[in-house]
């Protein structure tokens, strides 16, 4: 299959505050707001090239409202639209909108919304933001806790591997690396991606009925120390972390996470590999290996396990995996037979 998919372009989530919401991205977290229209209001991480990086969408509950995928040519674009269509989905076409030409726009066969674009219009630094670096979109933000770039994104499916296979088969991921409880065989997580690194697409198991869910967006700082100084930051004005700084196994990405006022977990991520292998085969990892925290010297919080909107009916000390998972998501280190 040719190559049809270059990297995310970005991202919309929905927020019953967006004011509140876009406070924290710009004040605490250090993204620029760039537009305001009908409700929405457009962010960017001062690194990416595109236009804006998040978009914040007014809606009753904390959710993906589009992913935003750029593909690697105008022919890749038509071809994944025929890809999807013969697959059994059926999107549309649109003449574009902010910052991107004609897109192709469907809902994938587990619930989420993709958009699919080309064209783009590559951001240009007003004056007084041009960098002195030029391959650099912009100067570096003042702002001591802002990220680089828009990172990736993770999901929730009610099947893992079926969501692997439905994106690397149709669009072309790269499946690089599973999570399966060594209790039972089941899948609980997986990464893919669309370039060299170890992902931009995630998902997890989703133990409700409803499809669609996101469980986190994330973004990418250059170095572990700066990971470290935006807990610091982010903590002295009021964002507790809701998991981390560690290392994830899968990925080695330097992590943390924290939830931002819609209650919608944000990621930040630092280092990591690069994957070129054009072939790779995707390991399967187990909890007690270290999947999600390589050091193994703490539990994964139960928050965790809450995926956006929440399950119909549940609050958000009530979602997560049942009983029998809880164990093993949550304490892997307790795994019968291991020290």
């Amino acid at each position: 299959m040719e190559k049809l998919l270059a990297h995310v372009s970005h991202l919309e989530i929905t927020s019953p505050d967006v004011e509140a919401s876009a406070r924290f991205y710009v004040e605490d977290f250090g993204l620029r707001e760039v537009r305001r229209e009908n409700g929405r209001v457009y962010l960017r991480c001062w690194g990416d090239y595109d236009s804006y990086s998040l978009v914040l969408v007014p809606g009753d509950e904390p959710g993906l409202h589009m992913m935003a995928w750029r593909t690697t040519s105008a022919e890749a674009l038509e071809a994944a639209a025929g890809r999807i269509e013969d697959s059994g989905i059926t999107g549309s076409w649109t003449e574009g909108g902010y910052g991107y030409g004609r897109a192709y726009e469907f809902v994938g066969p587990y619930g989420h919304p993709m958009r699919l674009v080309w064209e783009v219009e590559k951001y240009e630094a007003p004056k007084g933001l041009a960098s002195i670096y030029p391959d650099r979109p912009e100067k570096r933000s003042r702002h001591s806790a802002a990220p680089r770039f828009l990172d990736h994104v993770t999901v929730a499916s009610q099947d893992v591997r079926g969501f692997a296979s439905w994106y690397s088969d149709v669009l072309g991921f790269r499946t690089m690396a599973f999570t399966d409880l060594e209790e039972a065989p089941i899948t609980v997580f997986s990464v893919l991606t669309t370039n060299e690194k170890s992902h931009d697409l995630g998902v997890v198991l989703d133990t409700s009925e409803r499809a669609g869910r996101v469980n986190h967006i994330a973004f990418w700082v250059d170095a572990h120390e700066d990971l470290l100084r935006t807990a610091d930051i982010l903590m002295e004005w009021g964002t507790p972390m809701e998991y981390g700084p560690s290392i994830h196994g899968i990925g080695e990405q330097n992590f943390l996470y924290f939830r931002e006022p819609s209650a919608l977990r944000v990621e930040l991520n630092s280092g990591g590999y690069r994957n070129y292998v054009p072939d790779w085969t995707a390991n399967t990892w187990t909890p007690s290996q270290g999947s999600n925290n390589f050091y193994r010297n703490g539990a994964m919080p139960h928050s965790m396990t809450e995926s956006f909107p929440l399950a119909e009916g549940l609050t958000a000390t009530e979602e997560g995996a049942p009983d029998e998972m809880k164990e093993a998501l949550l304490n892997p280190y307790a795994v019968p037979g291991r020290g």
